[in-house]
This record gives structure tokens, sequence and C-alpha cells, in this order.
């Protein structure tokens, strides 16, 4: 008895509806000593895709868009893959108006800044994520990158380059301490996540549950090298919407 009272304490009231954009603003996100905060968002169906026709989209629904919305309104920064950004055609943070008031009201620029992290530097300066962005995006990359791409690259984003061969997830995220971010949300992809994982890195986990069984290739939200140990996480609030889709939120125990 006592297990489902504590259960239903996480659970709206049915019928009632969340401002997504209010329940996120209100968690609370301590800074961590030397790095911002990092919280992962993802969306996987019931069965554990993280894709639908290779890409995310056709798994959400306006619940997770709003949920996706609502993070991106309190990052300071948004990292993500090279992969994830030529696979998804991703582009540049547009938050409503209300989002950004809300922004500058807490001492934040109006859009979060994007971080690519990318091992060969294979991007497209012509996608809209660089050529339509408002603030200059950040582009991590190793020692290996492509010298062609790397200049084609420095024409739309400020490359961070490491003396080594692949990018160092402690010393990117010191990095971006160093530009004054408090919060960073990483969107995948699950290798990302899996190095992110692997490294102890993640302060926060949010997930959508589809309501769909996909099965096929589609990998795990995370994945990748096994870190040290698994990382205990609380589970914060449970929010499931009419369709059937739940959003989870956890984070570090």
């Amino acid at each position: 008895m006592a297990y489902g009272a504590a259960m239903r304490e996480l659970w709206p009231e049915p019928g009632e509806d969340l401002d997504a954009d209010a329940v996120v603003a209100g968690d609370e996100r301590p800074t961590p000593p030397g790095r911002p905060w990092v919280a992962v968002n993802m969306i996987a169906s019931v069965d554990g895709a993280t894709a639908l026709a290779g890409v995310s989209g056709g798994l959400g629904g306006p619940a997770d868009r709003a949920m996706f919305r609502a993070l991106r309104g309190i990052a300071d920064v948004v990292v993500v893959g090279a992969a994830t950004v030529r696979a998804e055609h991703y582009g540049p943070p547009r938050p409503s108006d209300t989002i950004r008031a809300a922004r500058v009201a807490r001492g934040q620029r109006p859009t979060p800044r994007i971080a690519v992290v990318s091992g060969r530097m294979d991007l497209d300066p012509a996608q809209g994520l660089f050529a339509e962005a408002e603030e200059r995006p950040l582009v991590f990359t190793g020692a290996r990158a492509d010298a062609a791409r790397s200049e084609a690259m420095a024409g739309v984003a400020t490359i961070v380059r490491a003396e080594q061969a692949e990018v160092d997830l402690a010393t990117m995220l010191a990095v971006l301490a160093d530009h004054g971010a408090t919060v960073v949300l990483c969107e995948g992809g699950p290798s990302l996540n899996g190095q992110m994982v692997a490294e102890g890195l993640v302060d926060e986990w949010c997930t959508t549950v589809a309501p769909m069984l996909v099965a096929g290739p589609s990998s795990r939200p995370a994945h990748g090298a096994a870190g040290s140990g698994a990382t205990p996480l609380r589970l914060r609030r449970v929010v499931a919407d009419d369709d059937g889709t739940l959003l989870l939120r956890y984070t570090r125990a």
C-alpha cells in the first residue's frame, strides 16, 4: 500500500493539463563542480527503439514535442553528435517569444547555443543549423579532423580542436562552463549518450516512451563501451499523456 501511494504522487491527476515549460523550468539543477549540469533527452518505443525509418521524428507526438521544446528552453547549450545532425536534418533552435522572454528574465541568452561533436568534421556548412543560427555554433573535434572540412566549417562555426584523436567530453564540458553554461542538454545520438554515461557525466535523464513496438535494428538510447559501473538514478516525475505516451524524468541518485 505504501508503495502504491508513493507512486501515485508522481502522477498528475487524471485529465490534468501540465505546462511543460513551467514544470521543467521549476526543476532544480544544481551545478556540479567544474562543469555544467548535463541532462539527456531521448525518445524510445516501448521495446527500446530510438528511431523509426532511421529517424526519431516518427516516434514522437505532441507531448514529446512539448517536452523537447521545454528542455531546450532551459538549456544554455544543446550538445548533439554529428551523425544525429545529419540524420535528423537539424536546424537552429527557434524558441517562442514566451520562452525567449523567460530565458532573458533568468539571465540566459534568448536562444541556446548549439555544440556539435564531430570526429571527422563531416558536416555541411550550408545546413540550416549553421547557416541560419542566431548564435554561432561550436564544433568540437579531434586532431584527425579533415583539414579542408575544418576550414569550410570555420566560416560558420567556432571550431574547438582537441589535441588527441577523440573529443574528451569532460574537457568539452569544462570549455562550455568557461563559456558560461550551467545547464547542458544532450540530444544524442546513442553513441554520444553512451560516452556520457560511460564517463559518469549524466546528471538527468529524460525519456519519452512512445506507445508503439518497432523491433528492427534500431539502437538503444545509449550504447558503446561500458563505463566503470552502473549509475543509480532516482525517478523524479512521471507524466502520462492521453495517447499513452509516458514522459519520465530521472536524476542521479
